[in-house]
């Protein structure tokens, strides 16, 4: 039996070992982090379409950014309270996310639900990024724009977020940051302004990497869907102890026998101690 037959079947043993941990490292990521996050609820739904404006009058849609993740916000741009801390944590957010190569699969949105003039609430609005530190590069801030005064308030109670005007001329509401996956699914709330925006930062990436775990589970994890006890677990532990050592073995064994019957080409050590020997001998 020739050494090509080991190298391969060393390289199967590895990937079928390697495959139950792939596939399951996105489930146990979110469980994890379920656990460390107390402000974070975990949802599966149609997140609301929507229809709005940013300051500029530029009409933009929750189905416009479908294929990335969206990180969405509420607030009232008035509000000298909850809101500029939730613009705040929202940019710290994003300060985390843009250091990494997820700066470009995920869009920020932050509705302002502003009732008054919307012509008054655009110059609030154009101002808002600069002061708290967000950027215009992937993130959007809108508004009802010149239709009716209440869409940013009908469209956060779509998502279920309560903004009622007071008679002071303010607004009550919650705070909740939401997670909106690259199909349209809202897949997290996170409340208050206590969450840590690691957490938020890690479960978005879960979310992007979720496609390569799948793809994992489909390759091994069917095979090995039903290995769940402790001597399949044993048997599974023999299978890589033996893989990885043979792979190295038979790719050593591999090398050695295409060397000797002339197979491999020589490298720049070979040739040179080969022209050297030829110089000798002239």
């Amino acid at each position: 039996m020739n050494t090509s037959f080991f190298f391969l079947l060393g390289v199967t043993l590895c990937a079928l070992t390697a495959s139950p941990a792939a596939a399951h490292s996105m489930k146990e990521a979110l469980n994890e982090l379920q656990q460390s996050e107390h402000y974070l609820q975990q949802v599966h739904r149609g997140a609301p379409d929507f229809t709005l404006e940013d300051a500029w009058g530029r009409k933009h849609r929750l189905a416009d950014y479908r294929g990335k993740i969206v990180v969405l916000n509420f607030i009232y741009s008035r509000c000298t309270d909850l809101c500029p801390l939730h613009s705040e944590l929202i940019a710290k957010i994003q300060a985390r996310v843009s250091v990494t190569p997820m700066r470009d699969l995920v869009q920020f949105v932050t509705i302002a639900t502003d009732t008054e003039d919307a012509a008054a609430t655009a110059q609030v609005m154009q101002g808002h990024g600069k002061a708290h530190g967000l950027d215009p590069a992937n993130w959007v801030f809108l508004y009802r724009g010149s239709g009716a005064p209440d869409p940013g308030i009908k469209t956060a109670k779509a998502y279920g977020l309560e903004f009622t005007p007071t008679p002071e001329g303010d607004q009550m509401h919650g705070v909740v940051t939401h997670v909106i996956d690259q199909d349209g699914v809202m897949r997290a709330r996170f409340h208050s302004l206590r969450f840590k925006p690691e957490h938020l930062t890690a479960f978005v990436s879960s979310l992007l990497h979720s496609d390569h775990d799948e793809a994992w589970s489909g390759a091994g994890g069917s095979l090995l869907r039903g290995w769940n006890t402790p001597g399949d677990r044993w048997l599974m532990g023999l299978l890589l102890v033996l893989g990885f050592p043979l792979l190295v073995a038979s790719g050593l064994a591999l090398r050695r026998y295409k060397t000797r019957h002339g197979s491999v080409a020589p490298g720049p050590v070979d040739a040179m101690r080969d022209a050297g020997s030829s110089r000798t001998d002239a």
